[in-house]
């Protein structure tokens, strides 16, 4: 039983990551129609950006993910400025290649800069809690409790604040959002300012007990893309489902079968849900038109 709490504490710690991580690229997917490649590489920035402001500039640790969220949410609103909206309306493979060729373009810059070797933070939290016999590290109990209250949040900013009904109204419907005097373009730069912002909060959270280097979010967005796919392109529910689900799979899978394979699992996972039911396990939320 000690054994099985324990995979359910790291199956829900690895879930939270990539519940944060899927929640923004589930946003810019749902509310512009974006597969947003480059997504990993901003989570990869995010955690780049707390490593140096901890480790060289003296920052503690929770001002360095506040900067950290800053600066790449800055970054996500240029990169849509300067390359996804340019290309809005021309083709539907355009926006793709130009993700792809961000997210090249933010792993050469980060090797440039920080060398291809890997780097990790200091815990600012190095202790552990014991319950029910479960060795529980402080950090990952950090992670659980953060990403839990992101997503409340996300939530709570989306259907009961001014700017998030706009968001989900441009999300329905692009031209009549435009008509009642909504700016689709700031609406757009809002979006990915939020995605990422979760996706460097959710770096910062996991550069502690993880590596970073220059290519660590090419996983990450693989599996983000599994995510909101299983749970429904266009659904917050389904992406804080589907982190989960994978997130605990992962971990099981690894403890009880191989970790050589727990990569693949979402993966597995994926098709057996999708053959089952191939709008995945929500229905979308958010389209966008």
């Amino acid at each position: 039983m000690d054994l099985l709490l324990q995979q359910l504490l790291n199956g829900m710690t690895l879930g939270s990551i990539y519940s944060l991580v899927a929640l923004g690229l589930t946003l810019v997917y749902g509310i512009l129609a974006i597969p947003n490649f480059a997504h990993g590489a901003f989570y990869m920035v995010g955690a780049f950006a707390s490593f140096y402001l901890t480790t060289r500039l003296g920052l503690g640790y929770w001002w360095a993910m506040l900067v950290a969220a800053v600066s790449v949410a800055a970054l996500a609103m240029i990169s849509e400025q300067l390359v996804f909206q340019p290309l809005r309306g021309v083709n539907e493979l355009s926006p793709m290649i130009a993700a792809i060729g961000l997210m090249l373009f933010l792993e050469a810059g980060a090797q440039a800069l920080w060398g291809a070797d890997f780097h990790r933070i200091d815990t600012p939290y190095p202790g552990v809690i014991q319950l029910a016999g479960v060795i529980a590290p402080i950090q990952r109990l950090l992670i659980i409790a953060g990403a839990f209250g992101l997503v409340v949040a996300l939530e709570l900013f989306l259907h009961r604040t001014v700017m998030g009904s706009t968001i989900l109204a441009v999300a329905q419907c692009r031209d009549g959002a435009a008509l009642v005097g909504i700016d689709p373009r700031k609406v757009g730069m809002a979006t990915f300012a939020i995605s990422g912002a979760l996706a460097a909060v959710a770096a910062a959270l996991y550069a502690p007990i993880n590596l970073v280097y220059p290519t660590m979010g090419d996983v990450v967005i693989l599996k983000a893309f599994v995510i909101i796919i299983l749970g429904g392109m266009g659904s917050v529910p389904g992406a804080i489902v589907g982190g989960l689900i994978i997130g605990l799979a992962e971990s099981f899978g690894a403890f009880y079968v191989s970790p050589d394979y727990q990569d693949l699992i979402a993966f597995v996972l994926l098709v057996v849900i999708l053959s089952l039911r191939p709008q995945g396990l929500f229905s979308r939320e958010m389209r966008a038109s």
